[in-house]
């Protein structure tokens, strides 16, 4: 089994490693490690929990050991979408980078920016920053991105559902065209290749595991029950079970607004992160999560970006996300590394069609449990097509406009015999 010494990498970064518990990389930090230590340009993809800010970290960081000229300045960029994510990319550089005499600094938006002008006034190498404050900056003239050599997008998909496209291409046209450029995306929609295109070079590509996205650890089901009860059920869930944290999906800012006021009413200790919060405000919520003083989150996709809780107990998917790929990045916040973990999916019947082409993506079906008291009948797992199905019968369909209006049309003839039996 390869180890990271095998890398070569320098004896500094392995000491930093060894002082975090690292021996053998994961199967993105194997495959994207020596291509990026060669200088290729790559596009990764792989879910989170994989290890994915090291497989980026450790090639930079080896790179800027070897290339040191005496002066600093910012060598390396990473950009990504949130406050959060940003604080966590910059404290992992900083660990693997203990024993080295690199510095690295993060500048994110939503605060005043004297505290992170006077680190950057000290002297940086390696720069981490959520796109707004970036552009902000350099327009100032206190950041300067000439002597840029590694580039990094990270979490891209995101960036584009942000809408953080302009501030992208502007950056872009910003740095140096001659660089190392990096393009990482949890999943990789035709929008975020097209993106890939503009940026990257003659690239690599990696992907891990896109076929059987789903962290194998983690225990998933579901429950079927209306949109009504779901405040009921979760509240009943959390009470009869004790999770020491609880993540929480809702699809909007307003829900998980409402899935908090609802906790706080049957006596649970809840709060919301997402994008209408602060930044001060998310960061006290997040820490407080962390340290397990609030044992239950509420987050939006976007504002979980950048959760990194150990031993998380569980993922309670509140409301199942419209894009299947989504669902993958949820359920892997918890089972992380070696852990195990526990998936829960509300679903009405609503969101039926959002359940199979989750099921579909894994290509297996999430076992239902009717066990509990608020179990909607109907639409049970016998009902449904088998994975696969779904794509056969597209097969056989055809392609465009007709084919969607078929699928609609078999939706209802399903709903039809589900109500008839």
């Amino acid at each position: 089994m390869k180890t990271f010494r095998d890398f070569g990498l320098d004896p500094n970064i392995l000491k930093a490693l060894a002082k975090e518990g690292y021996t053998h990389p994961t199967p993105i930090q194997e495959q994207a490690i020596p291509i990026l230590l060669k200088g290729h340009d790559l596009l990764g993809s792989a879910q989170t929990g994989t290890g994915k800010t090291a497989a980026f970290a450790l090639p930079i960081i080896q790179h800027l050991l070897k290339e040191r000229d005496g002066r600093r300045s910012i060598k390396a960029l990473v950009v990504t979408p949130t406050r959060e994510l940003a604080i966590q990319i910059s404290d992992n550089f900083k660990k693997y980078s203990a024993f080295t005499n690199l510095r690295t600094a993060v500048i994110f938006g939503g605060v005043k920016q004297g505290s992170q002008v006077n680190e950057l006034d000290k002297g940086v190498d390696i720069l981490i920053a959520t796109p707004g404050r970036l552009l902000d900056l350099v327009g100032q003239k206190i950041v300067d991105l000439s002597s840029l050599d590694y580039f990094v997008l990270d979490e891209a998909d995101q960036m584009l559902d942000m809408g953080f496209i302009h501030d992208i291409k502007r950056i872009i046209r910003i740095i140096p065209q001659k660089r190392q450029s990096l393009f990482f995306s949890a999943t990789m929609p035709k929008n975020i290749i097209e993106l890939s295109k503009e940026i990257l070079g003659n690239y690599k590509r990696v992907s891990i595991a896109p076929e059987k996205p789903a962290a194998e650890r983690v225990s998933q089901v579901v429950y079927r029950v209306a949109k009504a009860d779901k405040p009921k059920l979760l509240v009943h869930l959390l009470n009869e079970n004790y999770y020491f944290t609880t993540l929480v999906f809702s699809r909007t800012k307003h829900g998980a607004d409402k899935i908090v006021r609802k906790l706080k009413q049957a006596n649970i200790k809840a709060e919301a992160i997402h994008g209408n919060k602060s930044q001060n405000a998310r960061q006290r919520t997040l820490k407080a999560f962390k340290d397990g003083k609030t044992p239950v989150l509420v987050a939006t996709d976007i504002a979980a970006r950048g959760i990194d809780v150990e031993e998380l107990s569980l993922v309670v998917n509140y409301d199942l996300p419209n894009v299947a790929e989504t669902y993958v990045h949820r359920i892997g916040r918890t089972g992380r590394a070696k852990a195990s973990g526990i998936s829960i999916s509300f679903c009405d019947d609503m969101e039926l069609k959002d359940l199979w082409a989750i099921e579909e993506l894994l290509n297996k079906k999430i076992e239902r449990v009717e066990d509990q008291p608020y179990h909607l009948e109907g639409n049970t797992p016998v009902d449904r097509p088998a994975p696969g199905q779904h794509r056969r019968n597209a097969q056989k369909q055809g392609q465009g406009q007709g084919q969607a209006k078929k699928r609609q049309s078999s939706g209802k003839n399903f709903r039809r015999k589900s109500r008839r039996r």
